[in-house]
This record gives C-alpha cells, sequence and structure tokens, in this order.
C-alpha cells in the first residue's frame, strides 16, 4: 500500500479463497445468536460503533489522507459514517412495525406477515470511499438480522482494516461482520456462486461484473442487491435484505 506520494506505507493482506470459506462459516454460525438479540440490543450496538468512530476520529481521517483523501473529504466522510449508523440504529426497533401487516382474509383466522433476515450476505464494498463505503452498506445489513463478509476497497484498505477493530470494540459478536483485504475480481465470482450465501450486496460494480454475479446467483436463487441508486438513508435498504414470512392463526370462540 503506497500513500499519495508513492511511499510504501502498509503491507496489506491479499485474501484467498480460503478466506472467503472460513469467513462464511463463521457468518452461519453467528447468524442465528445475532439475528436473536433484541432490537434494542442491536441498537445499543449500533450506537456503540457510532461512538467509537466518533472517539477515533481523527485517526480516520489521518488513515483516509494518507491513502490520498483530501482533509475535508476526509472529514465529511467519517462525520457521514457516523451519522449513518445513528439513523439506522434509530431504525433497530421500528422496522418490523413499518414493514409488518395484518391482511384480510376471508376465512376465521388472523394473518400476519412480518419481516425476517435473509442470512449471509457478502458485500463488495465501493471503491471510492473506503470507510463511508462499506458502513452505509452493511448497517442496514445488520440492523435485520443478517450477517456479512465484507471485500474492502482496494484502493482503501487500511480504513477497512481499523474499522474491524472499531467493529470488535463495539461488542459487534465474532462472525456478524468479516472484512477481507484483497482484489475484489478475485472473489466475485466465488463470493456470488457460493451455496450458503444468501444475498449479495454492491453499488460500483461494471456490467460485466453485474451479468457475472446475476449467472452466478440463480445457482440457489441468492438476492442480488444493488445499491448504487438507492438513497443512503433509507429503511427499505433493510428491508431489501429481509424474507416475508407469513403467519396464520385460527379464529375461534
Amino acid at each position: 500500500m503506497k500513500d499519495a506520494a508513492g511511499n510504501i506505507i502498509a503491507n496489506i493482506c491479499r485474501g484467498s479463497r480460503k478466506d472467503l470459506r472460513e469467513s462464511i462459516v463463521s457468518n452461519r454460525k453467528a447468524q442465528s445468536g445475532w439475528s436473536s438479540k433484541s432490537a434494542y440490543n442491536k441498537g445499543q450496538i449500533l450506537y456503540r460503533i457510532a461512538e467509537t468512530l466518533e472517539s477515533r476520529k481523527a485517526q480516520f481521517v489521518d488513515i483516509l489522507c494518507k491513502q490520498g483523501d483530501s482533509v475535508i473529504n476526509a472529514k465529511k466522510e467519517v462525520d457521514t459514517a457516523i451519522d449513518v449508523l445513528v439513523y439506522y440504529a434509530g431504525w433497530c426497533d421500528k422496522y418490523i412495525q413499518v414493514f409488518s401487516s395484518v391482511n384480510p382474509v376471508e376465512s376465521s383466522h388472523f394473518n400476519f406477515s412480518y419481516p425476517e433476515p435473509t442470512g449471509v450476505v457478502t458485500v463488495m464494498a465501493p471503491q471510492k470511499q473506503g470507510l463511508l463505503g462499506i458502513v452505509h452498506l452493511i448497517a442496514p445489513m445488520i440492523i435485520g438480522g443478517n450477517v456479512c463478509t465484507v471485500f474492502a476497497s482496494e484502493k482503501y484498505p487500511m480504513t477497512a482494516v481499523d474499522l474491524a477493530e472499531v467493529l470488535n470494540a463495539s461488542d459487534v459478536p465474532g462472525g456478524v461482520v468479516n472484512i477481507i483485504t484483497g482484489l475484489q475480481k478475485e472473489f466475485i465470482g466465488h463470493a456470488s456462486s457460493h451455496m450458503d450465501v444468501n444475498a449479495i450486496l454492491f453499488s460500483d460494480l461494471d456490467q460485466v461484473q453485474r451479468k457475472l454475479i446475476q449467472e452466478n446467483a440463480s445457482l440457489n436463487v441468492k438476492r442480488v442487491l444493488d445499491f448504487s441508486k438507492e438513497d443512503m438513508l433509507s429503511p427499505y435498504r433493510i428491508l431489501a435484505a429481509q424474507e416475508i414470512k407469513t403467519t396464520w392463526h385460527p379464529v375461534g370462540n
């Protein structure tokens, strides 16, 4: 990893397929425990991530600048990432009420529909923003009870590594968010064809990569989530990685 002047500032690990496989195994083990946590608890953890990031703001600004960003843009990116985390933390105990429904039926039953997490989501972080690029994708995933394997930006990998430290210090259980550094092009095919992945999320891939993902995702009908055009602050991002479960309950005397 080199800075804007071409000086070597860090050695970044180049993840492998083995790292991908082990990460997804770790995700799957953590998913049931994470999804069963209360909305209040998940909200507390997201607030804690925001607080920890706030306390280390100067560090992240410095890292972004070393990787070639300007001071103004770096400060704005860190501030926005904190705001995104606080925003989605506030949705933790609200999205189920908003997206659930009581459905009218002709028989003598109550009919309820409500969202449940999809499961394991692989995330292709955008290349342009090392911190915000990850935060705005994983926040709506994890508050919905999903778990993530994130492939960090190749341009800003150091930010992703430090974000992993923040997550670890913020009571995020092990396996809920795993971050892999390396070349995304080496992982896209494997991440989108892995049979224990339930969804793949991205925001800035080219048409060739999108087509490959669409074709591979059909192997186990995994969801393909393209957040390139959606508002960064939208509860519908949470819904995008939810399955709608319907329950029938008889009504009788």
